[in-house]
């Protein structure tokens, strides 16, 4: 039930108004009979409960219905009062203030006089019209009072809201000041002291990604790029916008957090304990902490992106984002979008959200490029720029992102031999074999494949719910000289295979697969190992020609180094 006592000074004025033109004393109380304003002979006694002698009152706030007394104290309405005998007055009238169908006071004007008594009979009609519009005045006051309070609370619980929302959240005020800020925005733009009514600098760069527009926020000297929205708020005297927003690194973690499949191994769980292994696990580790691009090199399944992932976790980098990207799984068309990314409505197919890239998504992480040899030329000169500048723009944008992001690509293809074959650009290869990491295969380091296969029996045993006994000896030493041309990835599959197949916990022969079953060991070790002179001196001469060039400068530092005449290269070539 509304109380008339919250607004009390204004209808203390109404009650003076109606009072001095109608010549009567007035008095106003709540509907819990207290008196809330009053004047001449009410005037004493304001806010104190006239509940005992107002059975009048209590008429009007039962029925909803005016009361008009003739005889006060004589009128069947005034039997209970314990003044009637006493009775001062010689007419009442008793108005109900209705709000909304809700009765929340009375207008109670009287008169001593049967002057006065004349005088308002004779123009009853007129009174009660009166009394009417002071009853509409106070109730229109009412429901400008509730609605402040309304808005004052609805504003109060918005406020309390932001404070605690996980998003960024700006409520600014009509003069372009800060007038809430929570916690998290404060957190995202680097705000650690109070904010009160300071000035807030908001501009759109022009993007939109992830459904949301790009903005840079600026509060003092603290600025930063969000993605978010802004909300007008109309018809309001003292708000004119709600800014809501995240960070562009929370909205990155997420969307990695969503798409890494990275399992990242640092140098102690590198499986093997050969010399080329252990030699590789040092290079690791002295390489790590540097900021220089890394070219990892070797054949397809010898755990490349293995190596990738240990650099990455023995670098001061750890703690930051590894995203790996296989430049030889995406199309082509779609490639350059993956890498740099793009913004709503950059091209005809796009996602009209738009797309944070792969580099933009990796800043102050890793970016490993896997099977860099399958880039497409034309994109080969755009990452050329990306890593010279250190800046990426997205696609259909024109805002600049500066990127502070490690490079580490991975090939198995011969990149020297494809830039004679101009399939890739001689200036990015030098920009990403600033250190040059070369995996051995596997056949060239048998010591690890012992280890390697302990190694996965376990795992997929414990997968797999089986038990494991052991390995007999002669399918140990048959797996030792295979020569696993598909390196660790096929000795996994081939182990995954065992232990499927394997009996009582046992793997012998019976559990090998086919191919290595019927292996010809003697042929695979000539093909592997033994090779002709003609064909040791075409490797040769073309090693000397990839490193020196295919000029002529190159071929005569060929010939050098090769001890042979030029004309004698020439002739060896054609």
């Amino acid at each position: 039930m509304y109380n008339l006592s919250n607004i009390a000074e204004t209808v203390q004025k109404y009650a003076k108004i109606t009072a001095e033109i109608a010549k009567v004393d007035v008095e106003v109380v709540n509907s819990k009979l207290i008196r809330v304003a009053g004047t001449g002979i009410f005037s004493e006694g304001i806010n104190t409960d006239v509940s005992e002698n107002s059975h009048v009152y209590k008429n009007a706030i039962a029925t909803g219905e005016r009361q008009i007394v003739l005889e006060p104290g004589k009128d069947e309405r005034c039997k209970n009062c314990s003044l009637k005998e006493d009775c001062g007055e010689a007419f009442e009238i008793s108005m109900p203030i209705n709000m909304k169908g809700q009765i929340i006071g009375v207008i109670g004007m009287a008169c001593a006089s049967l002057e006065s008594k004349k005088l308002i009979v004779d123009n009853l009609d007129s009174y009660l019209d009166f009394l009417s519009q002071i009853a509409d005045f106070i109730v229109a006051k009412a429901y400008e009072y509730e609605e402040e309070k309304n808005k004052v609370a609805i504003i109060n619980m918005l406020k309390l809201i932001t404070r605690s929302m996980d998003e960024g959240a700006i409520i600014i005020n009509n003069e372009g000041n800060v007038d809430t800020i929570n916690l998290s925005a404060k957190k995202q733009l680097g705000i650690s002291r109070v904010i009160n009514n300071e000035k807030i600098f908001i501009e759109a760069t022009g993007d939109t990604v992830n459904n949301s527009k790009e903005y840079r926020v600026r509060i003092g000297e603290n600025v930063n790029t969000v993605i978010g929205d802004i909300y007008d708020v109309s018809e309001n005297p003292m708000y004119k916008q709600v800014m809501l927003f995240k960070d562009l690194n929370d909205i990155q973690s997420n969307i990695y957090a969503m798409t890494s499949t990275v399992n990242a191994l640092n140098t102690d769980k590198i499986i093997g304990s050969s010399k080329k292994t252990i030699e590789l696990k040092e290079e690791i580790i002295k390489v790590s902490n540097s900021f220089s691009t890394v070219l990892i090199t070797g054949e397809s399944g010898s755990g490349k992106e293995v190596v990738a992932t240990a650099i990455w976790q023995n670098s001061d980098r750890r703690n930051n984002r590894f995203v790996a990207i296989n430049c030889a799984a995406i199309p082509e068309p779609l490639l350059e979008s993956e890498l740099f990314g793009y913004v709503k409505g950059a091209f005809t197919g796009a996602d009209p959200n738009g797309k944070i890239g792969k580099f933009e998504l990796a800043n102050h992480g890793v970016i490993f490029l896997d099977e860099i040899g399958d880039m497409p030329i034309y994109l080969q000169s755009k990452l050329l720029r990306v890593i010279q500048d250190k800046k990426v723009i997205r696609i259909g944008s024109n805002q600049v992102i500066p990127l502070d992001v490690r490079i580490i690509a991975a090939t198995n293809k011969n990149l020297r031999q494809m830039i004679t074959e101009n399939k890739f650009r001689e200036d990015l290869y030098y920009r990403l074999n600033v250190i040059p990491i070369e995996i051995p295969p596997l056949r060239e380091r048998k010591e690890d494949i012992k280890d390697l296969i302990y190694h996965f029996v376990h795992y997929y045993r414990k997968m797999f719910g089986k038990n494991f006994v052991r390995i007999e000896d002669k399918t140990m030493q048959k797996l030792i000289e295979y020569p696993w041309y598909g390196n660790v990835r096929e000795l996994e599959n081939t182990v995954e295979f065992m232990v499927n197949m394997m009996e009582r916990g046992i793997i012998n022969d019976s559990a090998l697969p086919i191919n290595i079953k019927n292996a010809d060991y003697k042929a695979s070790i000539k093909k592997d190992k033994i090779r002709t002179l003609k064909e040791m001196e075409h490797e040769e001469i073309r090693k000397a020609v990839e490193y020196y060039g295919n000029t002529t400068e190159g071929k005569i530092e060929a010939a050098n180094a090769l001890g042979i005449g030029i004309a004698t290269l020439y002739r060896k070539l054609q």
